[in-house]
């Protein structure tokens, strides 16, 4: 994996990397959020990681791979379903309710949930200052949330939150596998799987009647979309490669930033102060929460 890494991405530092990630998280949210009303949320969730495959696969096919062993296989498989295909689906359908600015907000608590996860589970321990930035970064989302110049949906918030949870509970899950696998290789596998698990929720929307009546412009967003999950995911790996993972998590903040701005712009989604204010304060949390780690 490191020799793809090397190839791919060498001439970019992990902190760039890192930031490169965060905005294009962003962006991917905006798009999403764009084509809410176009494309089913199962729809968009397979073109995505479809896509993205197909980027990932030839660094995959040209690694070396160590064998997986057969009890290994299922739960990294079944992790990959939670990770991309739930994940993602739940987003999906909480940005169709929610802005894409608030959404970003709320996704952005996921390096916290991971944390607050592993402490539970005993695996972390819940220090004060972690506790501090908890409450902040909640305070922050909630405050977001009450902007009443952007549209809001209690069941979608929800949705958008859950997806951070279960993104965050496989992330717990994952780290054993990531320490014995390249993490390609277990990302790659876990996103066919998701792909596959898919497609029958895929076929009860029917997606033959949408995807036909889709603009240029539509076709092109889904395309940056499943570009951004395929590259982006390297840029993510590169990141973590080359600079602190703490530090990293930490310019993932630029998500929601870029969604703000993004969003605002062509999606004319007002940004008032109560907006930046819970924005602040919910970056801010998650900073102190994850660089308390070191």
């Amino acid at each position: 994996m490191s020799n793809i890494g090397k190839s791919a991405f060498e001439p970019i530092s992990g902190q760039a990397a890192a930031a490169a990630t965060g905005i294009q998280v962003g962006l991917a949210l905006v798009a999403t959020r764009a084509l809410a009303e176009e494309v089913s949320p199962m729809t968009l969730a397979m073109l995505r990681y479809g896509i993205g495959v197909t980027i990932l696969l030839p660094f995959f096919l040209r690694m070396k791979r160590p064998p997986i062993a057969c009890a290994d296989l299922l739960p990294i498989l079944a992790l990959g379903v939670g990770q991309f295909a739930v994940l993602i689906a739940l987003l999906n359908l909480g940005l169709q309710s929610v802005s894409a600015s608030q959404g970003g907000v709320i996704f952005a608590t996921f390096p916290l949930v991971t944390i607050l996860f592993a402490a539970s589970l005993g695996r972390e321990q819940l220090t004060v200052l972690r506790s501090l930035g908890a409450l902040m970064s909640f305070a922050g989302v909630t405050l977001c949330l009450g902007a009443s110049d952007l549209p809001s949906s209690i069941s979608g918030a929800g949705l958008i939150f859950a997806s951070a949870c279960v993104g965050a509970l496989c992330s717990v899950f994952y780290r054993p596998y990531l320490q014995r696998y390249p993490t390609l290789q277990i990302g790659t596998l876990a996103m066919v799987a998701a792909t596959a698990a898919l497609i029958p929720g895929v076929l009860i929307e029917n997606p033959v009647a949408e995807l036909t009546k889709l603009s240029v412009q539509s076709w092109g967003l889904i395309g940056f979309i499943g570009l951004a999950s395929g590259a982006g995911y390297l840029l993510w790996l590169t990141a973590l490669k080359n600079t602190d993972a703490g530090e990293a998590t930490v310019l993932m903040g630029l998500s929601p930033v870029t969604a703000a701005v993004v969003g605002a712009g062509l999606l004319r989604e007002p940004i008032g102060f109560v907006f930046l204010v819970g924005l602040a304060l919910a970056l801010l949390g998650v900073s102190l929460a994850v660089l308390s780690r070191g």
